[in-house]
């Protein structure tokens, strides 16, 4: 097939996008990808049914093109993903936590350096955490169609709707890519985010360690003892029960069940079945296996488990002084065309009150922007004052 066939110009056509799903077409996209700088990236996963999420598509795009690879049909993305785990290739994402968890499963390692559209928008005055759509409608003023975004992209074969519709989701990152990145460097603020972008690329954001399972179980803070014991023998035992069948966690016992079984600790089946939440098939299956564990959790001592901190009513006093550290993030974010929500929380605000060192406030490019900034208010060195009914901060003499 001709280079040309493989993908189109978005800018000068409206042909379908081609469904690259030979070993032949991938590698002369790849001949024609080589010497990019950065490359818009999404996937589409199916994950309903599995412990993790099933790769379907891939939509890669330049300034000048686009193409749709299909990875159920091709033998080896090697060539591929050889490129784009290039270092001298920046990779672009919208909300590129599920994405990077894809590449992450596939090399067991995240392709960097990464820039990251939804955490860059909040320095252009977006809203934190937009979606996609929105910020398509707010740079380039197009109104992307929701038809496809229930589709089950396993399915086969995928439609010229289905193609064009998954094409758009990079056409136009690849124009936002190079409209952000414009202003940013005018501003002055492209350097700003590579802590952030740095951080998702750290491959523990995306391992799933089976003996760490159990602190996504949110009460897990309640038990003690010989029962907290067993809730972690037993987490780390569905965690690798999920992991070895591909099924999702909690169609192997949900965490409810596997909170009362900790709590309750049976020492028969017929105790077992007695616990509310668990099936009748995975007693008769595994009951056996999750005596044992209960078992084994009476000789081993317990993971300290991290108590919530309990929130106390805050006085009068405090919630002045939000109240005030508020007005200054709002001077700053407007001097920096900033949303003032995301440049600082009322939360963020409150954890660098309580608890500086745990605040983002002071890390990244928030520390310089704000965070300094108002630990300079609260050691007395700036002041607000009122004049001509303005509000102005003030350096204190």
């Amino acid at each position: 097939m001709a280079p040309e066939m493989l993908f189109f110009c978005p800018m000068k056509t409206i042909q379908t996008p081609l469904l690259i799903n030979s070993n032949e077409q991938l590698a002369t996209l790849c001949q024609q990808l080589a010497n990019s700088q950065w490359l818009a990236l999404d996937t589409e996963f199916m994950r309903e049914k599995t412990y993790s999420p099933q790769f379907c598509l891939l939509q890669i795009a330049t300034t000048d093109c686009v193409a749709c690879i299909d990875p159920l049909e091709i033998e080896s993305l090697d060539p591929l993903l050889d490129l784009i785990y290039r270092t001298d290739i920046v990779k672009i994402f919208h909300a590129s936590r599920q994405d990077l968890e894809i590449f992450f499963n596939l090399r067991g390692a995240i392709p960097a350096p990464i820039f990251d559209t939804q955490i860059a928008a909040p320095l252009l005055g977006h809203a934190d955490q937009i979606g996609y759509a929105n910020l398509v409608k707010a740079l380039l003023n197009i109104e992307l169609p929701k038809t496809h975004s229930r589709t089950d992209w396993s399915h086969r074969p995928l439609s010229p709707e289905q193609l064009t519709y998954a094409a758009d989701d990079v056409i136009y990152l690849a124009q936002i890519y190079k409209a952000m990145s414009e202003q940013l460097t005018k501003l002055g603020r492209l350097e700003w985010l590579e802590n952030d972008f740095e951080a998702l690329t750290q491959n523990s954001l995306y391992e799933n360690s089976p003996e760490l399972a159990w602190n996504r179980i949110r009460s897990a803070w309640k038990l003690k003892g010989d029962s907290l014991s067993s809730l972690q023998l037993l987490a780390e035992w569905r965690e690798t029960q999920a992991q070895k069948s591909n099924r999702p966690r909690n169609w192997i016992l949900k965490d409810d069940a596997l909170f009362d079984i900790a709590r309750q600790r049976p020492d028969s089946i017929d105790k077992l079945k007695r616990v509310r939440g668990i099936p009748e098939q995975t007693v008769r299956r595994q009951g056996e296996a999750i005596l044992d564990l209960l078992d084994a959790a009476t000789k081993r001592a317990p993971i300290p488990a991290k108590t919530p901190q309990k929130t106390s009513k805050k006085s009068a006093e405090k919630e002045a002084l939000l109240d005030i550290l508020m007005s200054v993030t709002r001077i700053y974010a407007e001097q920096e065309k900033i949303n003032p929500t995301t440049l600082a929380s009322r939360k963020e605000l409150e954890r660098l009150l309580n608890q500086p060192n745990e605040s983002t406030l002071l890390n990244g490019w928030r520390k310089s922007i704000i965070g300094e900034k108002l630990l300079h208010f609260l050691d007395g060195s700036q002041s607000l004052s009122v004049k001509n009914n303005k509000v102005i901060l003030e350096k204190t003499k």
